[in-house]
């Protein structure tokens, strides 16, 4: 039997990330097997739960995959597991902007489990009762897609956070009685743990390497130390039975053609992807091959087609030009007409330059860092027939970047939505973009990608 928890908090920067990370690593190491979660289409808190757990982090988003998944994918995620952490997105009730839809209580509630709420202590004392007080009882009445109600999230305890003294922790525990809320924990006011951050949150794990797993082992120590991990685990409670995701069933039974193999790029350039891509690839009958940029000078032997994940090829642009092998590599891969799946960072490196830096070149294109940052949920339709989407095909999805792309889209474009101009190339098998979808929501996307792979002596492999 599998239990599961949420971390939440009434707002960022609140420590749950911190708390949650810990949680996962605390209980990993006494032995506890760990399921690591995070709500939202976040891509760096996974990094980190994945070295806290030891198990891949995976992302929980309705937006992105369709509520109807979310308990299939919790109850395949954490398979084998005895409890699932899940880590919130910013406040509570945050969620798409225009209308709260995939919040963390609406999650939780999808889920069934049970909130534990992580509150920054600093400035107040007996107000905390209060706030608990309201986020416990406010009711926004969160509505499916469909307009149906999913039911309400269950605040369970509390820890505090950045308590400064033992008097301070006596006043904030008796306000947590009066509202008969259980304190889980009590983290001390310290200096914060050392994980350094850029232009698009922290540095990922991948990228920073020992000192990420020694920021892991300090949050596993803070927790262990100064939260109850009995407490907190009685609290969780069982997964409700219900279906499992399923690749089989998702795929249709779609087979990859014999001898299907598929290179991914990885490392610490392109770490943007989700385990369920490589999970759908592989139950179709693929061969997975994982490149590192920053490592492998060309792509392996027989490979059909080429998925490029999102990351911050920018930080690591020189390196990345210089790896002129693999770049010819690839620019013959494209010319072949080989399947080509890129998101983000992944269409900065198929373009002719990235500040100035020359790269792929199997778009007529160049790219740019700039001082804007695009963030957003974006309901798409796909504006041309492709490898990966057919036209008319309306998927959700995400962008998440501070880059801008010149020109903004090709002859034929990869997609448009409301109040916003075609964005992306679609260019012979080559699909790139900035949005960022998530395969489990889109599995017809990866039958399509397969089906269009071509054997390896078309590319010279």
């Amino acid at each position: 039997m599998t239990r599961a928890l949420v971390v939440a908090a009434p707002a960022s920067g609140s420590g749950k990330t911190t708390v949650a990370t810990g949680l996962m690593a605390a209980l990993a190491r006494r032995g506890t097997a760990v399921a690591p979660f995070k709500i939202g289409p976040d891509y760096i808190d996974p990094g980190y739960h994945t070295l806290a757990a030891g198990r891949p982090g995976r992302n929980l988003d309705p937006v992105l995959v369709g509520e109807h998944r979310i308990g299939p994918l919790v109850r395949h995620g954490a398979a084998s597991c005895e409890i699932a952490v899940i880590e919130g997105v910013m406040g509570l009730f945050d969620g798409r902007v225009a209308d709260g839809y995939g919040s963390t209580a609406q999650v939780a509630a999808m889920v069934g489990a049970p909130v534990v709420l992580v509150v920054d202590c600093r400035g107040q004392s007996r107000s905390v009762a209060a706030l608990l007080h309201g986020f416990r009882s406010f009711d926004p009445t969160p509505r499916s897609a469909g307009g149906a109600p999913t039911g309400r999230a269950r605040i369970a305890g509390v820890i505090l956070n950045r308590v400064g003294s033992a008097r301070h922790e006596e006043v904030l525990r008796a306000a947590c009685d009066e509202i008969g809320l259980p304190v889980l924990g009590v983290l001390p006011r310290r200096a914060e743990l050392a994980v350094p951050s850029r232009h698009l949150g922290l540095v990922t794990a991948v990228e920073h390497g020992a000192a990420a797993t020694a920021a892991v082992d300090a949050m596993a120590e803070l927790v262990a130390e100064h939260v109850d991990l009995d407490a907190v685990v009685r609290v969780a409670e069982p997964l409700p039975a219900g279906a499992v995701w399923d690749t089989a069933v998702e795929l249709g039974g779609y087979r990859a053609a014999p001898g299907s193999r598929t290179a991914v790029l990885g490392g610490a350039a392109f770490s943007f992807g989700y385990a369920e891509h490589v999970e759908l690839l592989a139950a179709a009958g693929s061969e997975v091959v994982l490149v590192d940029p920053l490592r492998d000078e060309t792509l392996p032997a027989a490979v059909g087609g080429l998925v490029l994940p999102g990351g911050f090829p920018e930080e690591h642009v020189r390196d990345l030009g210089a790896n002129t092998g693999l770049l010819a590599a690839i620019r013959a891969l494209a010319a072949a007409g080989a399947p080509i799946r890129a998101e983000c960072g992944g269409l900065l490196y198929l373009c002719r330059e990235l500040d100035g830096v020359p790269l792929v070149g199997a778009l007529d294109a160049t790219a740019a860092m700039t001082g804007r940052l695009t963030l957003g949920y974006r309901d798409a339709v796909a504006l041309s027939d492709s490898t990966g989407f057919a036209a008319g095909e309306r998927v959700g999805g995400h962008e998440f970047h501070h880059c801008a792309v010149t020109p903004r889209a090709g002859a034929a474009a990869a997609w448009g939505w409301r109040g916003g101009q075609p964005e992306g190339f679609v260019a012979g098998g080559v699909h790139a973009s900035f949005l960022h979808t998530h395969p489990a929501g889109t599995p017809g996307s990866v039958a399509r990608f397969l089906a269009a792979q071509i054997p390896a002596a078309r590319a010279g492999l």
